[in-house]
């Protein structure tokens, strides 16, 4: 379900990205207006073709770097775990099978708990393809090993130990063409748009109302409205790094007020807390976070769940948070 949602709403984005500023651009301006061209200031057409071909230069490395080098780099990441990752033990807490049944091995998603890199109890979500079924290692209850990396800056930052990292090139060479296929479909629509709209005054019909800027101009900015929304929605940048290298504590809840941020109707609360670190030094901060409107009774409550980061203890999460990364 949650599956089909996000391929829905990622074709609904890619329609507003990409297929409706042409539908737009071509349905409004006149392509064999020559005397419009004419009045056109040519180094800002020029400036507007250098503009455009940087930011598909840039969406381009960004699109090769997702689908192809990140193979790479996940499995000399899992070899350098295996070398020199920090050992633990874990207690398969929860284990719900994804995989159909004539499936050629069975895939779960476990739900671990384990001792954190500074010894807290912390809960983990993970995914595991097992191609022994026959032995049941993954049922509720059983203990695996883990390890995980003790400066949290390679990903994925824990795996299991008896993980095994394979790269399927046959997936890699049907990555890399899809990525030739985008190349050569973004040149060919340079190509198309030259030839019939230049009307031989070179590029001087660019814009900034023309697909060439404003689809990579969309797609950035559906980058940068998922930070912001990561941001507002509470959840930390260094999430992970407190979850891993971080003490639970209990906090006080100080105060809880409206910062009057909405998303979907949810307000924003800013939570002032004070809480005490493991050297019984008294700390103050506060968080943001986006409440459920069926939630809203933890702003009343007068203690909350919190991870702080050892080292540096006024980067604060809240427990519930943190639980849910994956």
């Amino acid at each position: 379900m949650k599956r089909g949602a996000l391929i829905f709403w990622m074709l609904y984005s890619l329609f507003f990205a990409v297929p409706f500023p042409m539908i737009l651009y071509y349905s409004i301006n006149n392509q064999d207006d020559i005397n419009s061209l004419r009045d056109k200031n040519p180094w800002l057409a020029l400036s507007l073709l250098v503009v455009s071909i940087l930011l598909w230069c840039f969406l381009l490395m960004v699109f090769y770097r997702k689908w192809v080098l990140n193979v790479f780099v996940s499995k000399r990441n899992i070899e350098y775990l295996k070398q020199h990752g920090e050992r633990r033990e874990a207690r398969i807490l929860t284990a719900t099978k994804l995989s159909k049944s004539n499936a050629d091995y069975d895939t779960y998603e476990l739900t671990l708990g384990f001792k954190n890199l500074v010894g807290t109890e912390i809960k983990q979500k993970s995914g595991v393809n097992d191609a022994r079924p026959i032995e049941r290692r993954f049922e509720v209850g059983k203990k695996v090993e883990i390890l995980i990396d003790q400066e949290m800056k390679r990903i994925p930052y824990f795996i299991l130990a008896s993980t095994e990292a394979t790269i399927h090139f046959s997936v890699v060479i049907l990555r890399t063409l899809g990525w030739l296929l985008l190349l050569a479909a973004i040149t060919g629509y340079y190509l198309y748009a030259y030839q019939s709209e230049s009307q031989g005054m070179g590029w001087r019909f660019m814009s900034f109302g023309h697909p060439l800027i404003v689809c990579p101009l969309v797609l950035l900015s559906y980058k940068i409205l998922v930070g912001l929304f990561s941001k507002l929605s509470g959840q930390a940048d260094d999430a992970a790094l407190i979850k891993f290298k971080g003490v639970q504590t209990t906090a006080k809840l100080i105060n809880a007020s409206q910062t009057g941020t909405y998303i979907n109707e949810q307000p924003m609360i800013l939570f002032d807390l004070e809480y005490t670190d493991d050297r019984q030094q008294k700390h103050r901060g506060n968080l943001k976070k986006i409440v459920n409107l069926l939630d809203l009774n933890m702003t009343k409550q007068e203690h909350i769940d919190i991870f702080y980061l050892k080292e540096k203890p006024e980067r604060i999460a809240f427990a519930s948070d943190l639980n849910e990364i994956s």
